[in-house]
């Protein structure tokens, strides 16, 4: 374990180096992707100045939502960039031939392939929302809600993490025509970023039971600002379902596991 702790550092290291190699870049890279998403934002801010809160959510609430999410979907597009570009970079390529080929686990290397600081901007997207959400609402952080958003945060970045690695598993078969996936990644985030109460019965039901988004980032979140479930899920569940986003990245695994069984090398 201190080994892979230490080898994973080591590419951190490599990969720092390397971007910081190029600041400017790097940073105007990260301040775009604050730029660009903070529109989103601003545009449901736009809304719900228009016509104040809808179906009983305040902005305050839905910048919460927006915050935690969007930190989640950061940690786990940090560590997973292999799994992300695995076909293209990998399959397709036949790099992965030398992946398996080193003494180490294919898991592990794909992790370090790098580690994007661009990210930052995002991040601190995410931070900024829930600064709103702690003004504008009756927001008490106490240790318990600490607690509670952290266990959020983890059990969320497991669940977009599984997404990626489900991802690289279809790759192993087309390296083309990964929309679907993208449609519950990047589609994911988008759906996540509001109370599943807004979304029609079969959505919400997909959301908690097929890809458990609301799992990570709807039930937990109703306990921190204290509101019941709508839909009458019980209250000594709702801090429990973070959970079910490191059930489904055991799950991916597994699937990934079955991938990596299935491969055929490239013979290059």
């Amino acid at each position: 374990m201190l080994n892979a702790l230490a080898l994973l550092a080591s590419y951190a290291r490599a990969s720092f180096k390397g971007q910081l190699a190029y600041p400017g870049s790097t940073i105007l890279l990260g301040l775009g992707q604050f730029l660009t998403n903070i529109i989103d934002v601003l545009a449901i801010w736009l809304l719900y100045d228009r016509f104040g809160a809808v179906k009983g959510w305040a902005i305050g609430e839905i910048a919460l939502f927006f915050g935690l999410v969007n930190i989640s979907f950061t940690i786990a597009d940090f560590i997973s960039r292999g799994f992300d570009v695995f076909g293209t970079d990998f399959v397709r390529t036949g790099a992965f031939d030398r992946i398996l080929l080193r003494p180490r686990s294919a898991t592990l290397q794909l992790i370090g392939y790098e580690f994007r600081l661009t990210r930052f901007g995002r991040l601190l997207q995410g931070i900024v929302l829930i600064v709103i959400a702690t003004t504008t609402l009756p927001l008490h952080w106490t240790a318990q809600n600490i607690a509670l958003a952290a266990w959020t945060v983890s059990g969320a970045v497991a669940l977009f993490f599984g997404l990626l690695v489900l991802q690289a598993v279809l790759a192993f078969w087309t390296v083309e025509s990964l929309e679907a996936v993208n449609a519950l990644t990047y589609g994911g985030i988008q759906a996540a970023q509001y109370p599943m109460s807004l979304y029609p019965d079969w959505f919400r039901d997909f959301l908690t039971y097929v890809v458990p988004l609301a799992c990570v980032a709807y039930f937990p979140v109703l306990v921190i600002l204290g509101r019941p479930d709508p839909a009458g899920a019980p209250g000594w569940l709702l801090p429990l379902t973070p959970a079910a986003g490191f059930a489904f990245l055991a799950a991916s695994f597994v699937a990934w596991r079955v991938g990596v069984g299935k491969y055929t090398s490239t013979g290059s």
